[in-house]
């Protein structure tokens, strides 16, 4: 087959108009007249290329891409090896339905995911579309092995939009709001959060453990379900030995222990795996996201037994573990062992905290720098408080936006702007955007 790969756009920011341009507000009109008003943009600038770490719009304006489309495209835009990869499966077939005729690309998905998640353990996976639907087969499955009904949460927590992860998700606007009821047995506890609450680790989980014996209690509960490091809900990362309790806390409680690593995963937090940071083995491991590259891919990885619990035809979906994702998942996985891509996540986290340290150091507005690799956020304030400052984050986000920057606001407040740059971002472009936003810091005291 001839190389279908498109060469990288110049990994310049170049601005030829306003953000938005004529033609992107022409096709926002366009959008408006087509698309449900329910699903807003954040940015209306309308794709024609991204790669490495710029994103080119309609108009012609290149813009420093710092939310790789919330944390999917982690190994880059149009990766080549990716693009390569769906391009040679697209030509040989691009539909069967795996649970009709199986294909071997979901098995070596499967086999990837048992060899590459936490634990030595013998595991099994299974393959579906997004990473909603993998948190809700992940209840699914503990809740056929346990023969329990009810399910934890955490405060701030977000695990997606079916009617069961909404009931899961922590923050009602807009996610919730005007679509209940929700689905029942499912309960919330709190969170670490070590800005907020002061607590250590071993603190933070008893408070949680307490709320969850008194609540719940443990004979009830089929299953614990918390993001390693919080996504939606300000990237808080939890005290040091907080997930450990928990996970003990579980085994100890025949409760299954599920990581929702659907935003931290494939090399996002400077480890393979953010459990992999204080050697967390979860029974259940939930990814999605960044694992197929910007193809529609997600996956429940877990100890066999819990995996095998349901009965045959039980699990399953019509498009799950779609050929052309499983061979965009595949090349993502090889992309990111073989360019040492878990490094470079590393490598740009402490870039990206030391120049927000340094920032916070002169701005108190900057009340919490944290996260992980190239996943950092900053939680803003009014100065000498610890009061959320949504507006100000709405401001510095417009700002950047304006200058060709692509950045993402979070938090249970909305007051937390958040960075994922793809990890194939150059330094002169991450150095670039943030002097830039150093200088918007400055013009909005």
């Amino acid at each position: 087959m001839p190389d279908l790969t498109p060469p990288a756009p110049p990994q310049e920011r170049r601005l030829v108009t306003a953000i938005p341009g004529p033609r992107s507000l022409e096709l926002l009109a366009r959008k408006e007249a087509a698309v449900s008003g329910g699903v807003g943009v954040m940015l209306p600038v309308f794709a024609v290329a991204a790669g490495g770490g710029v994103l080119v719009d309609v108009d012609g304006n290149s813009l420093i891409d710092l939310g790789s489309g919330i944390a999917v495209t982690t190994v880059g835009n149009a990766h080549p090896r990716v693009a390569a990869a769906v391009a040679e499966q697209a030509h040989a077939f691009t539909h069967t339905c795996f649970m009709v005729t199986p294909y071997d690309g979901y098995v070596e998905v499967c086999e990837a995911l048992n060899r590459l998640t936490p634990g030595d353990h013998d595991k099994r996976t299974a393959l579906f579309n997004s990473g909603a639907e993998a948190v809700e087969n992940a209840v699914k499955i503990a809740r056929h092995a346990t023969g329990r009904d009810a399910v934890v949460v955490f405060d701030h927590a977000y695990h997606g939009r079916t009617n069961l992860t909404m009931a899961m998700t922590a923050k009602n606007m807009p996610y919730k709001h005007g679509f209940g009821p929700f689905a029942a047995e499912v309960y919330r506890a709190p969170m670490s959060y070590p800005y907020r609450d002061g607590l250590d680790g071993a603190t933070a989980a008893a408070r949680a453990i307490d709320v969850i014996d008194k609540q719940v209690g443990a004979t009830n509960l089929a299953a614990v379900v918390i993001e390693p490091v919080q996504g939606e809900g300000g990237f808080v990362a939890p005290a040091p030995g907080f997930l450990p309790a928990l996970a003990q806390w579980c085994r100890d409680n025949g409760v299954v222990f599920v990581a929702d690593e659907v935003q931290t995963g494939f090399a996002r937090t400077g480890d393979l795996f953010a459990c992999d940071h204080e050697g967390v083995v979860p029974d259940l491991i939930v990814t999605a996201k960044g694992i197929a590259g910007g193809l529609p891919l997600a996956a429940v990885t877990g100890r066999a037994e819990i995996m095998d619990a349901p009965h045959a035809g039980g699990l399953g979906g019509t498009y799950g573990g779609n050929p052309i994702a499983c061979a965009a998942a595949l090349a993502v996985i090889e992309a990111i062992e073989t360019d040492g891509l878990v490094a470079r996540a590393a490598e740009i986290g402490e870039r990206l905290t030391k120049r927000l340290s340094a920032l916070q150091a002169r701005d108190p507005r900057i009340g919490d720098v944290r996260g992980r690799g190239a996943m950092i956020a900053v939680e803003l304030v009014g100065a000498g408080t610890t009061a959320p400052d949504a507006d100000l984050t709405r401001r510095v986000a417009t700002a950047a936006h304006a200058q060709g920057l692509i950045v993402l606001s979070c938090g249970t407040w909305g007051n937390v702007l958040r960075f994922l740059p793809p990890l194939s971002i150059s330094d002169a472009l991450l150095d670039e955007a943030f002097d830039l936003l150093e200088a918007i810091f400055e013009e909005t005291r």
